[in-house]
């Protein structure tokens, strides 16, 4: 039986983003193992069918001695379990394991899921992480990303040959799960944004944009759901989320295992954020019949049709973000009923999880099949 190793920065992203994934390969006769730091989510993955080994990984930082030590301990897991193909996701994993697989000649299968904070900005460190995917990414045999403005940013700086590369619809809608929830009849008018609680998320324009509508006499509430206090630069503090609660900007939901009540229970779904690589919450929302708005930005316009399913705004201003709340506060329920239901034809169209998972299963055979092809030649020869 191929065996399959899928590695990733949190058993939580796992569960909640690759669960599909991992089911259908092991339908498809693979074993997999699955690796990453151990979290409370760990052991929700035997029930998917895969085999959990702990891995621990400090996500953010920057150490070079930790980052060594993390480089080892990749090796020597690929080493002990010499799976027939590598699947990478998330910065470290996609560096430090595609490193230790190359060097055991192990065939990789990258995907960049978005390139988070680094890259936004120009400094040292963004051009040690482009050095390191120069490197990692060498000798991958495939290496996926989520929106074009990324993969040509990697292809023409020279990180990566175009001819190993492909797009992938984000990370996929399971659309059984995420199915059309009939909107609130309720007033106010609810928005909700779900992310991780990062100033690069758009989380401060949202908050101002909330404060814009009230002193405007808008009646709706502007709802937060996500973690706090993450290991980030970028990172909103639980002090400052709790002086926006008290001066009644916002509400703050938390978290939640199961956001489809949280965005069943919602209007409209908003993501500000400066760059993704294609934003799985509004996938979500949108699936579920949710009209969104987001900034025109990379990956973010990817989701939306500006003023068919949502709304586009002008990322990192506040202004232009309010007036597009303020404009789906207005419509009817009826008109944004018919946004949502264009947004779900939309996910059907383009970002079906089956998509994803049918790229996958087509790359690792072929992975497969061209270690067989190439073992077979050895033992010719031999």
């Amino acid at each position: 039986m191929p065996k399959v190793v899928i590695a990733l920065n949190t058993a939580w992203n796992l569960v909640n983003f690759r669960s599909g994934l991992i089911r259908a390969l092991v339908d498809s006769g693979y074993e997999v193992v699955a690796v990453a730091p151990p979290d409370e989510y760990a052991s929700r993955l035997a029930a998917l069918g895969c085999r959990f080994v702990p891995l621990p990984m400090d996500n953010k930082g920057t150490h070079p001695g930790r980052d060594l030590l993390l480089l080892w301990r990749f090796y020597q897991v690929l080493r002990r379990e010499r799976p027939g193909v590598y699947l990478g996701y998330t910065v470290k994993p996609n560096i430090y394991g595609s490193l230790a697989s190359h060097a055991l000649g192990i065939p990789v299968i990258n995907n960049i899921a978005g390139l988070g904070a680094v890259f936004i900005k120009d400094s040292w460190l963004t051009r040690l992480v482009r050095g390191l995917y120069r490197l990692a990414l060498s000798r991958s045999a495939k290496v996926f990303f989520q929106n074009d403005d990324d993969r040509q940013m990697f292809v023409s700086g020279g990180l990566v040959g175009q001819a190993v590369t492909d797009r992938l619809p984000g990370s996929g809608i399971d659309l059984d799960k995420f199915a059309p929830v009939i909107l609130p009849s309720q007033s106010p008018t609810r928005f909700l944004l779900i992310a991780r609680m990062l100033w690069d998320k758009g989380v401060g324009e949202f908050v101002e944009a909330a404060g814009l509508l009230k002193r405007r006499g808008t009646n709706a509430d502007f709802c937060l759901l996500g973690f706090l206090d993450v290991q980030n630069p970028a990172a909103i503090s639980r002090k400052q989320m709790d002086l926006w609660v008290q001066e009644g900007v916002v509400l703050y939901l938390g978290v939640s295992d199961d956001v489809r009540a949280m965005i069943a229970a919602a209007d409209c779904v908003v993501l500000p954020s400066y760059r993704e690589g294609t934003p799985r919450t509004l996938l979500e929302a949108a699936a579920m019949g949710r009209p969104i708005i987001t900034t025109d930005a990379v990956g973010c316009r990817d989701v939306v049709d500006d003023g068919m399913n949502g709304y586009l705004c002008r990322p990192r201003d506040a202004d232009d973000l309010a007036d597009k709340m303020e404009r789906m506060a207005a419509m009817s329920l009826a008109e944004r009923a018919a946004m949502g239901l264009r947004g779900r034809e939309k996910v059907e169209r383009e970002f079906d999880e089956k998509i994803v998972i049918g790229k996958y299963i087509d790359a690792i055979a072929l992975v497969i099949e061209r270690q067989k092809s190439a073992l077979a030649v050895r033992q010719l020869s031999d």
